[in-house]
């Protein structure tokens, strides 16, 4: 009984904050229309306020570890879960750069839109153009975060990070915060939160409502200034700060 008044009281809530961030992205399209010029810094200040209590709705308790950076930079982090989203994007004005297919995911497709989410389409050849767009935003004095894996994995190991991904970091000259985020229960690796294989948003979303809470742990690195590195070098200094924040030095590089 207490279980389901939970879950209950649990996707209450949810959908209490989901409708919050409905009304909040509509009043926003609205008003670039009236207006019509680019609000992006205002739709980045409300998206961060949206995800908080997007991520304060969830069955998580959230450590975080290091600073965040006043600089815009280009954010970089190992990918688990969806959820990695309304949580690393609670902690600055980030937008983020997604897969295409999460565009036409319901009611969580139209808000990464309206966010100002950027898509990518895997295998598509379009990789140029989203370099050019990820180099306009940062070339704003934005904060954007792509997770350079390019896939979500169970946690328990680290992909190669996608260096053409890090070509706008290189190029306008800004510096790349890595991020490691972890999910725990009972002290090992939670196998609830991962969001992999031909899992689907609601199936996940239900499982994790009615789990009880794990730990997320979040470590902001040392930023790594892109002056003087390729693509391919920033990459891999990237990939090794994250891979040793998450399992140590004794880790083997893992094969793409």
């Amino acid at each position: 009984m207490l279980k389901s008044l939970r879950f209950q009281g649990r996707v209450a809530r949810l959908l209490a904050v989901i409708g919050v961030g409905m009304l909040l992205a509509g009043w926003m399209a609205i008003l670039e229309r009236l207006l019509r010029r680019d609000l992006m810094p205002t739709r980045q200040r409300l998206t961060r306020w949206f995800l908080a209590r997007l991520s304060g709705a969830l069955p998580f308790r959230i450590h975080v570890v290091g600073n965040v950076p006043q600089e815009p930079m280009l954010w970089v982090s190992n990918h688990v879960s969806w959820t990695d989203i309304p949580l690393l994007g609670a902690l600055a004005p980030l937008s983020f750069l997604s897969k295409a297919e999460v565009r036409a995911w319901p009611v969580a497709g139209w808000l990464a839109r309206k966010a100002g989410t950027l898509f990518i389409r895997r295998g598509s050849g379009d990789s140029g153009l989203i370099g050019q767009q990820l180099g306009r935003h940062l070339g704003l004095g934005r904060h954007l975060l792509i997770f350079p894996e390019g896939t979500t994995t169970d946690g328990s190991g680290l992909k190669v990070f996608h260096s053409r991904l890090l070509t706008s970091a290189v190029e306008i000259g800004v510096a790349v915060q890595p991020v490691a985020i972890r999910y725990l229960r009972d002290d090992q690796l939670d196998e609830v939160a991962p969001f992999i294989g031909d899992d689907d948003l609601l199936s996940h979303l239900l499982r994790l409502l009615r789990s009880e809470r794990s730990e997320v742990h979040i470590q902001l690195l040392e930023p790594i200034a892109s002056t003087g590195l390729s693509r391919t070098q920033l990459s891999l200094r990237a990939r090794k700060a994250v891979q040793l924040a998450l399992f140590g030095e004794e880790e083997k590089d893992i094969a793409a």
